[in-house]
């Protein structure tokens, strides 16, 4: 892609590019596995080890689903080792944890969002979090009303590493692909970027490394609070 090219808008990924990927989904999982398993420490112990999570250290593999998958998927893992609890009900318990899981955010959002606007920038989110999670933590750090798209896996448009957030938020703005720039700390983001015809920014506030982003991005940045000076 031509690196002259107009840049309208960018789209964010949630987890690891807005908020700060382990201390928010860190405290989520304890939270979660203990709530799941009646407060049985060695059981969540156990159940933990199948989405990729150690709670004697309280921190994720690189592989774990949780970082890059949806709940559905994490639904999928789990659902085997916890035959007492639907389905259905065992997405409704993660998505009422998640949306009570602690964010950090990664800069100051609101005024950097604020400065990106200011810009003539529309801004959107795409996330394999639920929807309304999703909002909720946006509006908990006052950032919401920034965006003019917000999508989760369950938002009709499928998840990442496909591209259907992305080409859903292009069209919701009335912008051509390759003038939006998708901005994600983990390769699902970039490859969905990718697969869209967008620029792809990755940025090292998740749990990948430098080396795992470079190959499928335009360029890796520290944090989403260098955009405005690559920009």
């Amino acid at each position: 892609m031509d690196s002259k090219t107009r840049i309208a808008a960018i789209l964010f990924d949630k987890d690891g590019t807005l908020f700060e990927f382990g201390a928010t989904w860190e405290s989520w999982a304890r939270a979660f596995l203990l709530r799941i398993t009646g407060q049985d420490l060695a059981r969540a112990t156990r159940v933990g080890r199948h989405i990729g999570f150690d709670m004697t250290t309280e921190s994720f593999r690189p592989d774990s689903i949780v970082i890059a998958g949806t709940p559905a998927e994490i639904v999928a893992a789990l659902a085997p080792h916890l035959p007492e609890i639907r389905p259905d009900l065992l997405l409704d318990r993660i998505n009422e944890e998640a949306e009570l899981a602690p964010q950090k955010q990664a800069v100051p959002l609101a005024g950097l969002l604020d400065g990106l606007r200011a810009r003539g920038l529309m801004l959107g989110v795409a996330t394999n979090d639920a929807e309304a999670p999703a909002r909720a933590h946006l509006a908990g750090a006052g950032v919401l009303e920034r965006f003019d798209f917000v999508a989760g896996f369950d938002s009709g448009h499928g998840a990442k590493p496909g591209p259907g957030q992305l080409l859903a938020f292009a069209r919701a703005i009335g912008q051509a692909p390759e003038h939006v720039v998708m901005v994600g700390d983990s390769i699902h983001d970039l490859l969905a970027g990718r697969a869209a015809g967008m620029k792809t920014v990755g940025v090292l506030t998740g749990l990948a490394r430098e080396r795992d982003l470079a190959p499928h991005a335009d360029v890796v940045l520290p944090d989403i609070g260098h955009l405005p000076g690559w920009l």
